[in-house]
């Protein structure tokens, strides 16, 4: 017998394609149509058949309707045509530009410093806010080009200092006051990229970028890390989310997903509901001619014979039961996805997690955060130094504050616990943490495969290369080590100051070398690091955990095989609750030896499951 939850997954998966779609109770749904979309929309006849395809399959409330992409500036009366079609059938509309010269040209931006440019720029903005009160650059709004108008107007500046004011000044002068001079009411909202690290060199801002627009929005569209060329963590998608919304609270509209760059269609599906486990307020489906298309046997991942979160077999015997009529496609993957989410979303509470610091317009140790996320740590990036939460998370970026040892130390005193990367001891060697604590970079490498975790030596299945730290025997101390032979170092160390701790967690020389690192050793990692947070994953890595502050909370497994996972928690919770099933898992004690010699003691709780691959599984705390 089926658990209950795949019973349900089965039904909503038999009657989406059986009955009208339905508005979702806790996000809305739009999509993105490119210029050469909306420039066919004066055919009314192939618009129509076109929006069959796509809204029987999933509910539309919003579509963002691009005047310019690629030099090309859509009619007018393509587009007026566009928005009355939308506005007759009860959808929102809004209007859309992407700033490019040629975007099979390595994404070729407009020159900001090349007078026609500029007078183009001001042009499209002017053109769109005549027709709508609401518009959106797609992620294009940055400059690449290296044009002898750029290398004249850059001088001795950096360029990614020459681009910063560049693209601030163009966000002024050339888009946001020329479209409300035309149109004072008009919303321009900037759509940032999914690359937040590496903006500052093309020229976004997150300084002032997201106070100089009305409005932000959130690329979550990660794609297949493997073959796709940004090679970005799964968990960006979540966590990207959450970054934005702590950079500007209240005005981050929602989360862009596209089916490019992935070898299967669970990939696209995960994409989806992890912009929803952020609590998006609207998720954007890129775009209007992708989402249509049907999907083939190609797209079937080879872990599908187990139950999964998302099913591509049930997706395509329902089509056929129901006599559908048409090609399941990517909007197909999208209904499925919205229904099944929808139905929990609701219950969860305001996102939390470990707080990380990361100044603006750093990007050192890239997309830490997000690996980190990968191996079970509940990530929540912030723009300034958290001073009341007990546990604190520094990558190499902190170092970027002038002030951040000083930050350190008096957190630490404050009895507060700090955990800094080996990227940032590196960084900080010689500026003052050597006041703290003598812990160093030594500058060498190990290549390691075993490791200690008290007593227990486990043993890792690939070899992997970390840096070298030292410290000073019993002036501080491992608490997990990575060992070769009979010579170790340390991965996660701990060094008393005052009435605080501060924790070195060293990172393999290749970040996804974290999901190598045995369960065991990760496990006292998480239990260190997560110690102040209502719930502790077990698990290997390539497993994720969503917290929220209403004691619910989602595991997440982007393994392609099934993984036995834990759960453990105070004993103020006997047991877990499955959402919105209602499955019970009860937990067992757990006793640990607190002193040599003495008895053990019961100290936490228990809760064992099991994932499918590439599937996650909702709980609330009982």
């Amino acid at each position: 017998m089926k658990p209950l939850r795949f019973v349900g997954l089965v039904f909503c998966i038999a009657t989406l394609l059986s009955v009208p779609v339905v508005a979702y109770d806790n996000f809305q749904v739009a999509i993105y149509c490119r210029a050469q979309e909306v420039n066919r929309m004066g055919d009314t006849a192939w618009l129509e058949e076109k929006w069959k395809e796509v809204s029987s399959q999933v509910h539309v409330d919003k579509v963002y309707l691009e005047t310019h992409r690629d030099t090309l500036l859509v009619s007018a009366d393509a587009i007026e045509a566009a928005r009355k079609f939308f506005l007759d059938r009860g959808i929102k509309v809004a209007g859309g530009i992407t700033f490019t010269i040629s975007e099979p040209n390595r994404f070729e931006t407009f020159s900001y410093s090349n007078p026609d440019h500029r007078a183009k720029a001001r042009q499209i903005a002017e053109f769109t806010a005549k027709h709508f009160d609401e518009f959106i650059l797609d992620d294009f709004f940055f400059t690449s080009t290296k044009s002898e108008y750029d290398i004249a107007a850059k001088g001795n500046r950096s360029w990614t200092d020459y681009r910063l004011q560049l693209m601030a000044d163009a966000a002024r002068d050339l888009v946001i006051g020329p479209a409300k001079a035309v149109n004072p009411k008009v919303k321009v909202v900037i759509k940032y990229p999914n690359w937040y690290d590496h903006f500052q060199s093309l020229g976004f801002n997150l300084a002032d970028g997201p106070k100089r627009f009305d409005g932000i929005y959130t690329g979550t569209e990660t794609r297949d890390p493997v073959i796709s060329a940004q090679h970005l963590p799964a968990y960006l998608g979540y966590n990207i989310v959450r970054y934005f919304e702590n950079l500007a609270p209240g005005r981050n509209g929602g989360g862009w997903v596209d089916p490019y760059a992935s070898r299967y269609a669970d990939r696209y599906a995960e994409q989806l509901w992890l912009t929803l486990f952020a609590h998006a307020r609207e998720i954007t489906l890129f775009n209007f001619g992708y989402v249509g298309l049907p999907i083939t046997p190609a797209n079937r991942a080879p872990w599908q014979s187990h139950e999964t979160s998302f099913d591509f077999d049930q997706l395509i015997s329902a089509a056929k039961v129901n006599n559908a009529g048409h090609e399941v496609n990517f909007a197909s993957i999208a209904g499925q996805t919205f229904t099944r989410v929808d139905r929990f979303l609701g219950q969860l509470g305001k996102p939390i997690g470990l707080k990380s610091y990361k100044p603006f317009n750093s990007g050192d140790e890239a997309f830490l955060q997000d690996y980190l996320g990968m191996i079970g740590l509940p990530m929540n990036i912030v723009p300034e130094f958290p001073t009341d939460d007990a546990i604190v998370l520094l990558t190499a970026q902190a170092a970027m504050d002038p002030a951040i040892v000083d930050k350190i130390e008096a957190r630490l005193r404050a009895g507060g616990k700090v955990v800094i990367t080996s990227g940032l001891l590196r960084k900080l060697q010689g500026h003052g943490i050597e006041r703290i604590a003598e812990i160093e970079d030594s500058g060498h490498l190990a290549l390691v495969k075993d490791y200690t975790v008290g007593w227990s030596l486990v043993h890792g299945e690939k070899s992997i290369l970390i840096p070298q730290i030292k410290y000073r025997t019993n002036d501080s101390w491992e608490l997990v080590s990575a060992v070769a032979g009979e010579s170790g170092w340390p991965l996660l160390h701990d060094a008393d100051y005052a009435t605080g701790h501060l924790y070195v967690l060293t990172i393999p020389e290749n970040y996804s070398d974290l999901y190598e690192i045995p369960a065991a050793a990760l496990n006292a990692i998480r239990s260190t690091l997560t110690s102040s947070l209502p719930v502790q994953l077990e698990a290997p890595g390539k497993v994720s955990l969503f917290l929220y502050d209403n004691n619910t909370f989602i595991v997440e497994s982007f393994r392609d095989e099934p993984t036995d996972v834990a759960i453990t928690t105070g004993l103020a919770h006997s047991a877990i609750e499955e959402l919105p099933s209602g499955e019970i898992i009860k937990g067992e004690q757990r006793k640990t030896v607190r002193r040599m010699g003495q008895p053990p003691v019961v100290e936490k709780r228990v809760m064992r499951f099991r994932l499918p691959p590439h599937s996650y599984r909702v709980f609330r705390l009982k």
